[in-house]
Formats: C-alpha cells, sequence, structure tokens
C-alpha cells in the first residue's frame, strides 16, 4: 500500500490546488466583477481587488476583515472579502467605522490611546480595534505622537518599538481615512444626488466666479453654492485618494484622475484653485496658464465614470442587487470601449493570480512536505521520502508559476524590490535543493527546500504588509537589461549561500541532537555545501562586478562604497575566505560548517541590514520591524555555531552507547 501512497498524496494536493482556480460566484453582489475594474494606486494601473487587498493587509495584517471571530469551534465567524470592506469603507463609512480592523499590540500603545479591555464573550483578541474605538482624543494622540516622532527621530534607526507602533498605527489611520473620501466626502449621504446639485450649481457659480475675477457684480449665492461643493471635493483631493476615473480616450496611468479632480475638472480645476488659495510655492500658476484654466472653467462635461461610480456606491448602500449589478457590468463596458482591453486584461488576470495565491500555497505544500522529509530520517522508510519529494516538486512548479505570472504582471524580471527578492531566493534555494536531492537522495536536500521555501515565504509575507508588493524599487534601479541581469544573479548569490548556511544548520542540528548523523551523512553534507559554495561564490562576484556596471552607466562611477554595494562585496569575499580555508587544511568538516552558517549572517545583513540604515542609493525597502527580526537571527546563528564548536565527545550522533 505504501507503494501508492505518495502518489496518492500528491493527488490529493494537486486537487486541492485545482479546486481553488475555480472561479467563485457571488450570492449576491457582484463583487468578483467589481473587484476587476482597474484603478490606479501607487502609480500603477491594479484590479480595485488588489487595491482592497493591499489596503486591508497594511491595515490589519491579512486580506480579510474578521469582524466577529469564531466564539466556539462549531461557529463561522463573520468574514467579509477585502473588496466588499473596501466598498463598505468607501460608501458606508458610519458602519465600516465600526469594524474591528486595526491592528494594535503594544501594551504602551494601548494604555495611551485608552484601549478597552478584550471581551472574550464576544469573541474579542484584544489586538484588532475599530476606528471608533479611537475616539476624537485617541486619534488626536496618534497625529502628534507621529508627528513628534517624525520630528525628533527622522532616522529610522533611532525608533524604539512603541515609535515604531505608533508611526504605524498613523499610517494605517491615514490610509483608511483617504479611503473613506475616495468616491466622494465621507460625510455624502447620497452620491448621485451630491452629484446632480454640484452640476446644478456650477453654470451660475463659473458665471459669478468670473464676474468676481474680472471686478464686475458678484452673485454671492451662485459662488457659494458651487464653492461648497468645490472645497469638499478639493479636499478629497489633497488626501491623494486613489485614481478611480480613467483617461477618456485610454492612455498611461499618468491620465487618471481622482474622483475630486473629476468633478473639479467640470466647473473650477483644483490647479486654479490651488493657485487662489496660495497654500505654497508650488501652487503658483503662470499667468498663461491661469488665463486658459479660466477660459476653461465651466466647459466641460462631467465624466461618464463619475456618474457610474456614484451609482455604484448609492445602490451598494441601498442594497439594490440588480441595480448596482447591472452599474458595474456598465462601468467594466465603459472601460473597455477606451481602448483598454489590455488593463482590463491584466487586472482579470491578477484577480485571478490574487486569488489562487500561489505563493501561499506553495508555503502550506512546503510544510507537509517537511515532515514526510523528516519522517524518512526516523525510519518512515523511502515511500516517506518520495512523498516528500513529490510534494517538494508540486510546491516548486506552483512557485515557479507564481513567479512567472507575477513576471508578465509587472513587465518586469523576477526581482524588482525586496518582496520579489524574497520570493526569487526562496524559488532559487529549491531548485538548488531539489538538485541536491537528485544527487544524494538522503532527503538532505528536501530539507533544504523546504525549510527555505517556507521561511523566504514568511519573510515575503512580512514584508507585504508594508502594501502593494508590486511597486518597483527606485527610478534610477528602473531598466529591464539590468534587472534581469545583476540583481537576478547577484540575488541566486545570496539563494546559494542561504542553501550552503542552512545545509551547515542542519549538519550541526543532526550531529548535536540526534544519532541521525552518520559518518556518510557528514561526508555527503560537506560535499554539498563545498559545492554550494563555489556555485555562491561565482554567482555573488559576477553579480557583484555586473551591478559596478550598471552604476556606472546609471550613477557615472564604478564603484561608491555604498552600503549595500560593501554588503555585496563581504559576501563574495567571506564566500572566497571559505574555499581558501577549506583548501589551504585550515578548517575541516566541522570548521566549513560554522563559516558556512557565518555566510547566513553576512549575507542577511547585505540583504536586509544595508536598509536599516536608512542611508545610500540602495536603501528602497527599509521595514520598522526589520531591526529587531535581525537581531534575533543573528543571536539564533552564533548559537548555532556556539554548538557547532562544541567538542565532538558532547554531540549525540558522536557519543558512545
Amino acid at each position: 500500500m505504501t507503494r501508492w501512497l505518495p502518489t496518492a498524496l500528491t493527488a490529493v494536493f494537486a486537487l486541492w490546488l485545482a479546486g481553488s482556480l475555480v472561479p467563485r460566484r457571488d450570492r449576491d453582489f457582484a463583487l468578483s466583477e467589481l473587484g476587476r475594474i482597474p484603478v490606479v494606486h501607487n502609480g500603477r494601473v491594479q484590479p480595485f481587488d488588489s487595491l482592497a487587498r493591499n489596503s486591508l493587509t497594511q491595515i490589519r495584517e491579512k486580506d480579510k476583515a474578521n469582524l466577529e471571530p469564531a466564539k466556539s469551534w462549531y461557529e463561522k465567524p463573520k468574514i467579509l472579502s477585502a473588496t466588499e470592506w473596501l466598498l463598505t469603507t468607501m460608501t458606508r463609512p458610519e458602519v465600516s467605522d465600526g469594524f474591528k480592523v486595526f491592528r494594535v499590540d503594544h501594551p504602551e500603545l494601548k494604555a495611551l490611546l485608552k484601549l478597552p479591555e478584550p471581551d472574550p464573550a464576544k469573541g474579542e483578541d484584544g489586538k484588532h480595534y475599530s476606528w471608533n474605538q479611537f475616539g476624537p482624543e485617541g486619534l488626536r494622540l496618534v497625529e502628534e505622537s507621529a508627528r513628534n516622532i517624525a520630528r525628533t527621530k527622522k532616522e529610522n534607526t533611532q525608533r524604539n518599538a512603541f515609535d515604531n507602533a505608533v508611526v504605524g498605527l498613523h499610517e494605517s489611520l491615514v490610509l483608511y481615512h483617504r479611503l473613506k473620501n475616495t468616491l466622494m466626502p465621507e460625510d455624502t449621504a447620497g452620491l448621485v444626488q451630491e452629484i446632480e446639485a454640484y452640476k446644478a450649481s456650477i453654470p451660475a457659480g463659473v458665471a459669478a466666479f468670473r464676474s468676481r475675477m474680472s471686478g464686475g457684480p458678484i452673485d454671492t449665492n451662485a459662488l457659494t453654492a458651487m464653492f461648497g461643493h468645490s472645497e469638499r471635493y478639493f479636499d478629497t483631493v489633497r488626501q491623494d485618494t486613489p485614481l478611480l476615473v480613467p483617461p477618456a480616450e485610454g492612455g498611461t496611468s499618468d491620465a487618471w484622475m481622482r474622483m475630486g479632480d473629476a468633478l473639479l475638472d467640470a466647473g473650477v480645476s483644483a490647479p486654479l484653485l490651488r493657485h487662489l488659495m496660495k497654500s505654497g510655492p508650488q501652487d503658483e500658476l503662470p499667468p498663461d496658464r491661469v488665463a486658459a484654466e479660466m477660459r476653461a472653467a465651466g466647459t466641460k462635461t462631467l465624466h461618464p465614470s463619475v456618474t457610474s461610480w456614484a451609482r455604484i456606491g448609492d445602490a451598494f448602500r441601498a442594497g439594490k442587487v440588480e441595480e448596482f449589478n447591472a452599474t458595474v457590468k456598465e462601468h467594466l463596458a465603459y472601460v473597455a470601449s477606451l481602448r483598454m482591453e489590455k488593463a482590463l486584461t491584466k487586472t482579470r488576470a491578477e484577480q485571478a493570480f490574487n486569488a489562487f495565491a500561489p505563493f501561499s500555497k506553495s508555503a502550506a505544500i512546503y510544510i507537509v512536505a517537511f515532515l514526510f522529509g523528516c519522517g524518512f530520517w526516523f525510519d518512515f522508510a523511502e515511500w516517506s521520502r518520495k512523498s516528500s519529494l513529490n510534494l517538494v516538486r508540486l510546491a516548486f512548479v506552483v512557485h515557479t508559476v507564481g513567479l512567472l505570472f507575477r513576471m508578465w504582471l509587472e513587465g518586469r524580471p523576477p526581482v524588482t524590490n525586496l518582496y520579489s527578492s524574497a520570493i526569487f531566493i526562496g524559488w532559487g534555494s529549491v531548485g538548488l535543493g531539489l538538485l541536491l536531492e537528485g544527487f544524494w537522495k538522503n532527503a538532505v536536500g528536501l530539507a533544504v527546500a523546504t525549510v527555505i521555501g517556507f521561511a523566504t515565504q514568511i519573510i515575503a509575507h512580512n514584508l507585504a504588509l508594508s502594501g502593494d508588493t508590486m511597486v518597483m524599487m527606485r527610478a534610477v534601479l528602473d531598466t529591464n537589461f539590468w534587472l534581469a541581469t545583476h540583481v537576478v544573479i547577484v540575488t541566486l548569490g545570496y539563494a546559494s549561500t542561504f542553501v550552503a548556511g542552512f545545509l551547515a544548520i542542519l549538519y550541526v542540528v543532526l550531529g548535536v541532537a540526534t544519532r541521525v548523523l552518520t559518518p556518510d551523512m557528514g561526508r555527503s553534507l560537506s560535499r554539498m555545501v563545498y559545492g554550494i559554495i563555489c556555485f555562491a561564490t561565482l554567482f555573488s562576484f559576477v553579480g557583484t562586478v555586473l551591478g559596478g556596471i550598471w552604476a556606472d552607466q546609471s550613477w557615472g562611477r564604478f564603484w561608491g562604497w555604498d552600503p549595500k554595494e560593501n554588503g555585496a562585496l563581504i559576501i563574495v569575499l567571506w564566500n572566497a575566505l571559505i574555499l581558501h580555508a577549506r583548501w589551504g587544511g585550515l578548517v575541516k568538516e566541522r570548521g566549513l560548517m560554522n563559516l558556512a552558517i557565518v555566510g547566513n549572517v553576512v549575507t542577511c545583513w547585505s540583504w536586509f541590514g544595508t536598509n536599516l540604515l536608512g542611508i545610500g542609493l540602495h536603501s528602497y525597502g527599509f521595514m520598522s520591524g526589520a531591526f529587531t527580526a535581525l537581531l534575533i537571527f543573528i543571536a539564533t546563528q552564533a548559537a548555532l555555531i556556539a554548538a557547532g564548536l562544541l567538542p565532538q565527545r558532547m554531540w549525540r550522533s558522536f557519543r558512545a552507547g
């Protein structure tokens, strides 16, 4: 029977993956269709679904809103999809203000804001709170504290855990407030009614405005009626809300407009309002531009999609399912008529990518494969290793598909930011692990593949908490040729150095804590580490040289002792040191392993540590919580090195009896 277990187990997981590809049907509101509507945020066209997921992940650290956790094992929790949560936030902020989606973990911050103790009877977890629970005083305290931290601790490395908690909560609150005002000012009762009242005020209001600017008589009532609306819309524009209004004739993301801009464009434009208010030097317009804006005032018709979004919002607010679904379809058809078929194709594909979630699914399979791989070492027999091997292969296929799909969506090579570097390092490590398993067939390669594959997915998940993962790195690095050469090759160097380091960790852990490390396995691990270090040295060296060539073309200098450049050089030098120590007989089996573990620290510093400094041309991926994580990682590596230095008689695998 065990002969068929590997195939049966793989088939079960394959069916699970296939089932997640089947689109889910909406029960009432066509939220999946709404999720396909293209919008622009963070400088790129993306589906409404991605805007919702990324925003909720940034606020709650998950892409679903768990409004009422299950009070017992037999009850289902009340969960909103990200799309439904965002639409509720935009159209019914008085309801979404009561959703407990803001994550607050730090006890000092909870005390400062006087947040209530959790009530287990209501299923409260003591980690998530609503906008209403902060209250005006709490919101003011967060605003003042964040401003004070930004003023006094300009360097990110100067902030402690409390500071990071305050800044993170402030960013979430600002994002949420921005989303509430994306469609209309949050106190708008009826979106369509508001637009009709504004349109009716424009002719007389613009006439009064022109008369005022020319020194003629002023119709105060007409001017007040129009500018009462304009000031509200202008306030939403200043909040930098997502862009929902597509260009009239198609075009790039630069031509999209916010709802507020599109509304003002039909009366007195936002640039002219800024100029009249003179809130800063950047708001000054040259005389010819002022004259042009004056001539255009009140002459443009309201963009059709503004009314479409208003009807969508009103229908959802009123619970009119049929009207909502029909309007969503009309809006999608209108967007398609603007020669935006490519954008619609990509948004549909990105929505499917979000729903499939290939990286989280591959991470789940890596965990199961790891357990079966460990079972092989504890006499689960060959069927256990084959089960693990099949599952790793399946997860690697899913991982690869996800990587290629992201490349197609971005139109870029696989590594464009820290998030994608974690995904790619994991992919490269799994590939190397499968290669090792093909040679040695002892489940060591499978352990490498599963542990690093899963660990990098966890790192990627934490990096995704900062928002959109498809945002490009800084513009000077935004060139496909060098992203496909220097960045990819040097990242493969990172991956292979980590693989060597993990093999060394496996050697130490198995040797110290188990009797599994036989002399034959020790020699096999030593050969694996040596071969991977050779591979890592080549790729890290070539990648670093290519980076220097890129820097010479981009910045006019080959080398500038930038922290990231220094980190890459240290990886090359450390790998070279390991090879020379081995060739010169300075270290043997255990010494090689300890040096490889140090390589983990060196590589992690180059990957993340240089960004923590907040300086240099390569500091483009800072994470506020990474410093603590980096220290914990270094501490664990130091502990492993200490274990590796213990006398061999203290290792369980070498202990007599």
